[in-house]
């Protein structure tokens, strides 16, 4: 069974956005005990998944963490908190995190994954940036691109018989962020289309 992952097809993000993302995590002090945090969220389909390999190819030393790995399957977005504070939270700490990984194929959780602090952490996926995390979250990226492209891009991997998972997840998305005023709290915007450069949010 597949995930709501957005490796489906090829997003053309802006060729500066994963530098653009390094620099200005690499100009702020860590945030998460000595780790960099860097959150890369955004509704599925959006490029996320293409973003966070950018920025690993620039820090090779980066632990990449996918929110896929997180969720108790379809239905499950609001359910995170468990799962991140056991990962996060003991990394604040300077201490080891876990979490749960979910196997997509057996609809059920698998074996407990441990991760060592790094110094650079980067979440990628939809809720990878909550409020919760607001405090420990050195840079959050924001990844958005038109619905209709996101949907097609899911179901061109997914297969139409999908259909009924993406629009359910979806449905989710948006209650999610309406709540979570994810796009809002962003420092770095990026197009998933490519259209656009990235830009980084400067506020007063």
């Amino acid at each position: 069974m597949a995930s709501p992952s957005e490796q489906a097809g090829s997003p053309r993000l802006p060729p500066d956005a994963a530098r653009l993302v390094v620099d200005l995590a690499r100009s702020r002090r860590p945030t998460l005990g000595e780790t960099r945090l860097v959150s890369i969220d955004g509704p599925a389909g959006s490029g996320k998944t293409t973003l966070a390999a950018g920025v690993a190819d620039l820090e090779p030393a980066a632990t990449v963490i996918h929110m896929d790995d997180l969720y108790d399957g379809w239905a499950g977005l609001g359910s995170l908190s468990r799962q991140l504070s056991t990962l996060v939270r003991p990394l604040a700490m300077g201490r080891p995190g876990f979490y749960r990984r979910y196997d997509w194929h057996l609809g059920e959780f698998a074996e407990t994954v441990d991760v060592e602090p790094p110094s650079l952490l980067v979440l990628e996926g939809v809720g990878s940036g909550s409020a919760e995390l607001s405090t420990l979250i050195t840079v959050l990226v924001w990844v958005s691109a038109p619905r209709a492209l996101r949907r097609e891009r899911g179901l061109a991997r997914d297969g139409e018989a999908f259909a009924p998972q993406w629009d359910g997840w979806m449905r989710q998305e948006d209650t999610h962020f309406a709540d979570q005023r994810t796009a809002e709290r962003a420092d770095v915007l990026v197009d998933g289309t490519g259209a656009r450069p990235a830009r980084q949010v400067t506020r007063d």
